[in-house]
């Protein structure tokens, strides 16, 4: 029997564009001689669609698309994921499913049991688990189905183990003799190699050959990365579909290849592949033709620029600079040289004057006051508007340019370089930051050299440095990496060798910024945690900094 993987990239609640998705790749499928095809979790409404597992409608909708879709079977058999009511008297509305549609008919329906409740995952918010979930018969095999969760089983929360129940050994016990999971996982950087690590263990521990299909494509702040595959009952890798596109895998089980060993990308890369998908799967399902960057000639606004052009092609991207009396000739030539060499279209909307015109209009209120940050974030908020008002103008999206590191101690200006709807570098470290702009340049320089060599600065004052308010950013990034990501404490942080005082101030002001990440544009997560829906935090609090009780 050959069994075809195929991943798709569905847009959430496009019910009969997700159902066309499926009989198109479904056809391929069977053209190519498959007898079973199989699609990522909720691929008929799209994952994760959040309060609309909510909404009945929506639910009625995704029952007559699976109905629809099993009317339609013939001897293909279709393996689909989709939401279903819960028949039960107690627990949530609705199961998160899986069916196998055949011979017009469902011929069965499994639910998820493990439903993940951390990071970007809320699924006991909506779904009730499975209470078991057996094997099936599909032409004279038995077939052992789990959704996503149910394969990580294994993963810890710290020193303790998430879950108590092994969905997928339960199944082996019970007599399949071929494992399947459909999947939305979502990208993380170097998340590939674990969850390889983690399927091929399934297969090895249960001596059965697993089937693993994932998800790709980008909703909103999530990117799924695909690579989809195939394990013999060794737990060998036997074939990997492509990251970050839609695939199909085919493996004939009675005749299985070699082992492979496929070409992984580089985190770089990856990451880089993320962030493309993320940014041209958020412009497309929200039906928006084109964005704006504000070129400041700094390497954040160079490289939202480079990744816009290769997710949405040329034509789409406008790069804007917005000189000031504090802009050096240096960043304009190389904002202008940027767009050059992207051949996008460039505007050139100086704002020395409309900043006049700001602090005259303002000087009987605060004339007085020395020019600090107030007269800084009035040049913010100057541009912030009018890129707003070109991308209204135009029908375009405004891309916003800050990084992670800017993000996590509020260097940023709310209303100003915040403006916009997505944010591309939210959760990429400055330090990584500049590795993407080294990747860009790898074949040629499209990305000018003086962005990448300069020191960074907002120029919003003569002669200022990002480090004359921070910390080097290769400093401050570990910092930020060992609290967020990792979850450690001042003095867990200090012990690792950095100064105390210099840790209590950087955690401060994470704490202080939170307004700001609550109103700023959804990021592209590529980070264990990200800011945003996996990261919540209240703002209004006091502190628990090195505090003596």
């Amino acid at each position: 029997m050959k069994i075809a993987l195929a991943q798709i990239n569905p847009t959430i609640a496009d019910f009969s564009g997700n159902l066309k998705k499926i009989r198109d790749f479904s056809a391929k499928a069977q053209k190519q001689g498959a007898s079973l095809v199989v699609f990522p979790e909720q691929a008929l409404s799209g994952y994760p669609a959040l309060d609309l597992w909510e909404d009945p409608a929506f639910i009625r909708e995704n029952s007559r698309a699976i109905k629809k879709l099993a009317a339609e079977s013939g001897e293909l058999g279709i393996i689909v994921g989709f939401s279903s009511f819960n028949s039960a008297p107690f627990g949530k509305p609705i199961h998160n499913s899986a069916a196998l549609l055949h011979r017009g008919k469902i011929k069965a329906s499994r639910h998820k049991t493990l439903l993940p409740t951390y990071d970007v995952f809320d699924e006991a918010r909506y779904f009730k688990p499975a209470r078991s979930n057996p094997p099936f018969k599909f032409k004279g095999k038995t077939i052992g189905l789990t959704i996503c969760e149910d394969a990580w089983f294994s993963e810890k929360n710290g020193n303790k183990k998430l879950y108590q129940t092994d969905p997928i050994g339960l199944q082996a016990r019970q007599g399949a003799d071929i494992l399947i999971n459909i999947s939305a996982s979502p990208f993380i950087r170097g998340k590939n190699l674990q969850r390889r690590k983690i399927m091929s263990a399934h297969a090895r521990k249960n001596q059965l050959p697993f089937f693993y299909c994932n998800m790709t494509g980008g909703n909103d702040e999530i990117v799924f990365d695909g690579r989809s595959c195939v394990f013999d009952h060794k737990g060998r890798l036997i074939d990997q579909a492509k990251a970050f596109s839609e695939d199909i895998l085919l493996v004939d089980l009675e005749n299985m290849p070699p082992p492979a060993s496929p070409s992984d990308m580089s985190e770089i890369e990856e990451i880089e592949g993320a962030l493309i998908t993320g940014i041209g799967d958020y412009l497309s399902k929200c039906k928006i033709s084109k964005v704006f960057v504000g070129l400041s000639g700094g390497i954040d606004s160079a490289v939202v620029a480079a990744l816009a052009v290769k997710a949405l092609g040329k034509d789409r991207v406008t790069g804007v600079s917005m000189p000031s009396r504090y802009s050096s000739q240096g960043s304009i030539v190389d904002a202008k040289t940027l767009a050059q060499n992207l051949q996008i279209r460039f505007l050139s909307v100086p704002i020395s004057s409309l900043h006049d015109s700001y602090k005259e209009t303002l000087k009987n209120f605060i004339g007085g006051n020395p020019e600090d940050l107030w007269e800084q974030n009035i040049q913010a908020r100057i541009r912030g508007n009018i890129l707003m008002a070109l991308a209204n103008k135009e029908g375009g999206m405004v891309l916003t340019t800050g990084n992670k590191s800017e993000l996590s101690v509020g260097y940023c200006t709310l209303y100003g370089d915040m403006s916009g709807g997505l944010a591309p570098l939210a959760d990429v470290p400055k330090e990584t930051v500049y590795q993407l702009a080294q990747w860009i340049n790898r074949e040629k320089e499209i990305i000018p050299l003086n962005s990448i060599q300069k020191a960074p600065s907002a120029e919003l004052k003569p002669g200022q440095k990002d480090e004359d308010d921070l910390p080097p950013y290769p400093v401050l990034d570990q910092i930020l990496k060992l609290h967020i990501e990792e979850r450690l404490g001042l003095d867990e942080i200090a012990k690792k060798g950095f100064s105390k005082n210099l840790v209590k101030e950087t955690l401060r002001r994470i704490e202080l910024s939170e307004h700001k990440r609550r109103q700023a544009p959804p990021s592209i997560k590529i980070s264990p945690k990200a800011f945003g829906v996996g990261r919540r935090m209240p703002i209004a609090r006091g502190t628990y900094l090195d505090e003596e009780l």
